[in-house]
């Protein structure tokens, strides 16, 4: 998540089409997702950034995880969408339809030691998201070398950890398509991860 990680923001394009992930997330909700809500907090973080000269400078995961050293006035608006540019990001690399299937090598091998098998993790995965009362995040995360489940509320980030993967149940993630029954969602979105990514990630966490 390098490109475009400092002032001004942009809204970087989807890697894919916005029918690619069809019939597990919906074309229109892909576009609401992606350009009307993910741009608002690109907008809302560049306002509020526009005249601090020192702050703009920090990358966005910084932004995110030191809020509680910025001036006070701005912590909460920039914690929400400095969080809510990240995770979104985040969460719209790791998508690819067709699915590669299942992840492979020192992922698998981690994924297998910390819960038995690939099919547990997605049911614990499943449990976490499930969990969250109102809207926020599931994330499978390095807790020093080894994997573990988290969940955070609103767009809060898992900043103590090293993200890998993440399950938006913001209800603006499925409402169109799944109205609210979230247990569909989290099924049809697991049958979507693009594990080479959530593999590339587990690399750089664990160097």
């Amino acid at each position: 998540m390098s490109e475009n990680n400092t002032y001004p923001f942009v809204n970087l394009p989807l890697p894919y089409a916005y029918d690619a992930l069809e019939p597990f997330i919906d074309e229109k909700t892909m576009h609401l997702h992606h350009d009307k809500h993910l741009q608002t907090y690109i907008d809302n973080l560049n306002a509020a950034l526009e005249k601090e000269a020192r702050i703009k400078q920090l990358p966005l995961w910084q932004l995110i995880c030191y809020t509680d050293k910025l001036p006070q006035p701005l912590q909460k608006t920039i914690r929400n969408n400095a969080g809510g540019v990240f995770n979104h990001r985040f969460y719209f690399e790791q998508l690819t339809n067709p699915s590669d299937g299942k992840p492979t090598g020192e992922l698998l091998r981690e994924i297998n030691k910390t819960f038995g098998t690939v099919d547990k993790l997605k049911s614990e995965l499943k449990a976490a998201a499930l969990s969250v009362f109102g809207s926020g995040y599931a994330w499978l995360v390095v807790d020093g070398k080894e994997l573990k489940i988290v969940t955070t509320a609103n767009q809060d980030a898992p900043c103590n950890y090293c993200p890998l993967l993440n399950i938006d149940v913001w209800e603006h993630a499925y409402y169109l398509k799944h109205y609210n029954v979230r247990a569909d969602y989290i099924n049809d979105l697991l049958q979507i991860i693009n594990w080479r990514v959530v593999e590339e990630r587990f690399s750089k966490c664990m160097t």
